[in-house]
C-alpha cells in the first residue's frame, strides 16, 4: 500500500514539474546545449567593461603647457597647449585641448556614458520584453559596433560625445538583455552558479582594457580595438535561441516547441511529450488566467503592495551598487603610480568577490549575501573616514574591503532581481533597477567632491547608504532555487507563501518552492 501511495506521489509530482516547469522537464536544468549557449552569451560581457570603463583611458590625464609662455598651469593669455606625449600619444584631452576652461567637457564624456547605459537599460528592457530576447539583443550589438566604430574616427568632439552615447545605450542594452536570456536558460539548481559566473567576463574585460590601452597608446586605435571585436556577435543570429520561457508566456506555442525539441535533442533527452506537455502547460495557465508576456509593462512594478516592496528594495540596493562602487574606486585609484597597474589591481581585486558570490548565493542565499556585503562594505567605508590617514595602508586595507563588499553585492542584486520580477516584467524590471545604478554612479563624482568641504563627509555617506539597503533587504523574500515566477499573481503568491507558508498551499498558479 505504501509503495503505491509513493509510486503515484512520484507521479504526481512528476506531473506537477512537467506544468509548472515545463522548460526545465523538457531541457533539464544543465547540459550541452545550456553550457555552450551561456558561453557564447557570456562572451558579451568583455565589451559591455570596455566600453563602461574606457573613459579611463580614452580621457587619460595629461601633463601639459603653455604654448607661448610654457607655463605649466591655466592662463587667460594662453591660446594653444603642448602636451607630454611620453605616456599616450594621443587621448582626447590632447585631441581637442580639452584642458582648463574646457576641462567638464572631460567629465561630460563620462556622465554621457552613464546616462546612455540608463537609457540603454529602459529602452531595451522594454524591446526584450515585447519582442523577445535574442532580437533587442542583436539590435544592440550592431548599434555598439556600428558607433563604437565611428566614435574612433570621429573628426568632431560634438559627433564623439553622440557616437560615445550610442555605444552605451546598446551596452546597456545588452547588460540587461543578455543577463535575462542566461537566467532564463538555466535550469534552477545552476542558475545561481551560471548567473554570477556571467560576471566574470566582465572582471577580464576590465583586466585587459590597461593591456590595450598599454600597447595602444592613441585612443582612436584604442577606440576602435574595443569596438570592432562586437562584430563577432552578429553571429549571435545563428547561434542564439530565443527563451522559451519568453516563448512560451507570450503564448507563441510552435515556436517554443521547436526550441524545446532541439534543445532536448542537444542535450540527448526525448522529445517525444514535450509538444503534449507544453500543450498542458499553456491550457493550465489559460485556465488560472494567465498574461502574455508582452502585455507587461513598467507600471506593473508598482501596481500592488508587494511588487512595489520589491522595486523599492532592489532599486534602492542598485543605486549603492551604482553610487558606492564607483566613489569607492576613487579611493583606491589615489594609490598613486602606473595607471595602467592601478587600474589592473581594482579589476583583480573584483575577481575573488564573484568566486566568492558563487558559494555564498548559493549557501547562504541571496538575502543573507547581500545583507553581509552592504554591511561589510559599509562598515569598512564608513572607517575610512574615521581612522587617522597615518599610517597609509590602513585606509587602503578598508578600501580594499569595501570594494571586496561592493563587487560581492554586484552579482548578487543582478540574480536576485532577475529571481523576484516575473517573467512578463523581468526585463524592465531588471532594466529599471540597473538603471538605478546608472544614477548612483552619475552622482557618485559629486558626492566623492565634498571632500574639499571636510575629509569625513565622502566616506561617511558612501558607508551609510549600504546600511540603509541592508536594512531594506529584510523586506524581501529569499528566491534562491525558487522556480522563476512567470506573472504578477506568481510572484504575489511566492511573497505570500515565503511570509505564511502554512496558510498557502504549494504548487498555487503553478509556483513552485523547493
Amino acid at each position: 500500500m505504501n509503495g503505491t501511495t509513493e509510486s503515484v506521489s512520484q507521479e504526481n509530482e512528476k506531473h506537477h514539474h512537467e506544468v509548472t516547469d515545463v522548460v526545465k522537464s523538457s531541457i533539464g536544468t544543465l547540459g550541452k546545449w545550456h553550457i555552450w549557449t551561456c558561453l557564447a552569451i557570456f562572451l558579451v560581457k568583455f565589451p559591455v567593461a570596455w566600453h563602461q570603463l574606457s573613459i579611463v583611458f580614452v580621457a587619460a590625464p595629461v601633463n601639459f603647457s603653455c604654448a607661448e609662455s610654457g607655463e605649466q598651469r591655466c592662463s587667460a593669455n594662453c591660446s594653444s597647449h603642448l602636451f607630454d606625449r611620453s605616456l599616450f600619444t594621443e587621448t582626447i584631452a590632447s585631441e581637442w585641448d580639452l584642458v582648463c576652461e574646457k576641462h567638464y567637457l572631460l567629465d561630460l564624456a563620462q556622465t554621457v556614458t552613464m546616462l546612455g547605459i540608463l537609457f540603454g537599460n529602459m529602452v531595451f528592457g522594454y524591446l526584450s520584453d515585447k519582442y523577445g530576447r535574442k532580437n533587442p539583443l542583436l539590435w544592440a550589438v550592431v548599434l555598439q559596433v556600428t558607433s563604437g566604430t565611428i566614435a574612433a574616427f570621429s573628426p568632431w568632439f560634438l559627433l564623439f560625445l553622440l557616437m560615445r552615447f550610442l555605444a552605451a545605450l546598446a551596452t546597456g542594452g545588452t547588460m540587461v538583455t543578455s543577463f535575462v536570456l542566461t537566467m532564463e536558460l538555466v535550469g534552477t539548481k545552476w542558475r545561481t552558479i551560471l548567473c554570477i559566473l556571467y560576471q566574470i567576463p566582465f572582471n577580464l574585460g576590465h583586466l585587459l582594457l590597461p593591456v590595450i590601452s598599454y600597447f595602444l597608446r592613441d585612443w582612436r586605435y584604442f577606440q576602435a580595438a574595443i569596438s570592432l571585436p562586437s562584430l563577432i556577435f552578429i553571429s549571435y543570429y545563428w547561434i542564439l535561441p530565443e527563451s522559451p520561457r519568453w516563448l512560451l508566456a507570450a503564448g507563441k506555442k510552435d515556436s517554443a516547441i521547436k526550441v524545446l525539441k532541439k534543445a532536448a535533442a542537444y542535450n540527448n533527452l526525448a522529445t517525444g511529450s514535450i509538444e503534449n506537455d507544453v500543450s498542458k502547460y499553456l491550457e493550465k495557465r489559460s485556465l488560472n488566467g494567465g498574461t502574455e508576456v508582452s502585455k507587461g509593462n513598467i507600471l506593473d512594478l508598482v501596481r500592488t503592495p508587494i511588487m512595489r516592496m520589491y522595486t523599492v528594495a532592489i532599486c534602492f540596493n542598485w543605486i549603492v551598487c551604482g553610487l558606492c562602487f564607483f566613489g569607492v574606486s576613487q579611493f583606491v585609484g589615489q594609490l598613486g603610480g602606473n595607471i595602467f597597474l592601478n587600474v589592473a589591481l581594482s579589476a583583480i581585486i573584483q575577481l575573488p568577490s564573484t568566486f566568492f558570490a558563487c558559494w555564498s548565493t548559493k549557501v547562504w542565499g541571496r538575502k543573507k549575501t547581500l545583507i553581509f556585503a552592504n554591511v561589510l562594505s559599509g562598515t569598512a567605508i564608513i572607517l575610512i573616514g574615521l581612522v587617522p590617514s597615518d599610517p597609509t595602508w590602513i585606509k587602503s586595507v578598508l578600501s580594499t574591503v569595501g570594494m571586496f563588499g561592493l563587487a560581492l553585492a554586484f552579482p548578487t542584486v543582478y540574480i536576485y532581481s532577475g529571481e523576484l520580477f516575473p517573467t512578463m516584467v523581468r526585463n524592465v524590471g531588471v532594466g529599471t533597477s540597473s538603471m538605478c545604478a546608472r544614477l548612483g554612479s552619475m552622482v557618485a563624482p559629486f558626492v566623492a567632491s565634498l571632500v574639499t568641504v571636510k575629509l569625513w563627509i565622502p566616506p561617511v555617506i558612501f558607508g551609510v547608504t549600504p546600511i540603509i539597503g541592508a536594512l531594506l533587504c529584510y523586506k524581501l523574500p529569499e528566491t534562491v532555487d525558487c522556480k522563476l515566477p512567470d506573472t504578477v499573481e506568481e510572484a504575489e503568491m511566492f511573497e505570500k507563501r515565503s511570509r505564511h507558508p502554512t496558510e498557502v498551499g504549494n504548487g498555487e498558479n503553478g509556483v513552485e518552492m523547493t
